[in-house]
């Protein structure tokens, strides 16, 4: 590529960028109806990524069932039926196998494999975004705006991410000589890996004045989530390079799909909601143990 072409590539970038940000940023703060709106949008457009990339492994996933099942979770995380969840999780395991049967195309056991993991990794991971968006919130709340905790600790993971991504880019591009997962992904470097971790543990330091988080938290949930975007921005390089495939679409002129786009966010996000959830605005885990431990060890003496 030459240089006019690559800086033509980076602006492209960077303007895309700036529009998927303002957009996300907006549902985000909207909450509710609108950033279900958009989770739907990126769970299909994710599905049908994910669906493309395996095809040219040669297998052959249930798009039906991944979307049907995506969107059924999303629904059932918008309206708080968690109780139900574990029943759509079996009926999608029997419903893969259900299709495969009928459908009679090999390799059967793959098939039905790929297609719990897309419902799985397409549908529910992306779901814990409307969990982190809910904490604080007494009720649903559908078409009323709720200025939550979960808002700010939302944005607090959304800055994490983006500054990991752009952190990892950057020192890549200027310091990166030490392949990270050369085989996975020949361009990540250990040095860039390391500038995008420093970049979101210094921007999470900075949560503590908008969110409730101590400095502790911020700094360990700022570590977390930088190691899971990076983390999860390899496992999906995973599933492209063993298919065969660059970019999982072309959709998002200068960042190629919707998957390559969110793929640290599926990771990050669902991460992050359970450390939030059980070590800072719930029940502390950690207190909770050893609170049992005291229990046992006076009960007994």
């Amino acid at each position: 590529m030459s240089n006019e072409a690559a800086k033509k590539n980076k602006i492209t970038r960077v303007i895309t960028g700036t529009i998927i940000s303002l957009i996300s940023i907006a549902a985000i703060v909207l909450g509710s109806i609108p950033l279900f709106i958009l989770l739907l949008i990126i769970i299909t457009l994710c599905s049908r990524e994910f669906v493309k990339i395996l095809r040219y492994k040669g297998f052959h996933p249930s798009l039906t069932i991944i979307l049907f099942s995506a969107v059924v979770f999303a629904t059932l995380t918008l309206f708080h039926r968690f109780d139900l969840v574990p029943s759509m999780l079996t009926l999608t395991i029997m419903a893969s196998f259900l299709i495969v049967l009928f459908r009679g195309r090999q390799p059967y056991i793959v098939n039905v494999a790929t297609t719990i993991l897309g419902a799985l990794y397409c549908g529910w991971l992306p779901c814990h975004i409307l969990l982190i968006r809910q904490i604080g919130a007494e009720r649903v709340g559908l078409f009323e705006f709720f200025s939550t905790d979960g808002l700010y600790l939302l944005m607090f993971v959304f800055v994490a991410v983006a500054l990991t991504d752009i952190g990892a880019y950057y020192f890549g591009v200027r310091f990166g000589k030490h392949k990270l997962a050369e085989v996975i992904s020949p361009k990540k470097t250990i040095e860039g890996a390391i500038g995008g971790g420093m970049c979101a543990i210094i921007a999470s330091c900075v949560g503590i004045y908008y969110t409730d988080l101590s400095l502790c938290q911020a700094i360990i949930g700022g570590l977390i989530i930088t190691l899971s975007a990076q983390l999860g921005d390899l496992s999906e390089s995973l599933i492209k390079r063993d298919a065969g495939v660059k970019d999982s679409s072309d959709i998002l002129p200068g960042h190629g799909g919707m998957l390559d786009r969110f793929d640290g966010y599926i990771f990050a996000i669902p991460v992050a909601y359970y450390f939030f959830k059980h070590f800072c605005v719930g029940n502390n885990v950690i207190i909770e143990f050893f609170e049992y431990i005291n229990g046992g060890i006076h009960a007994y003496f």
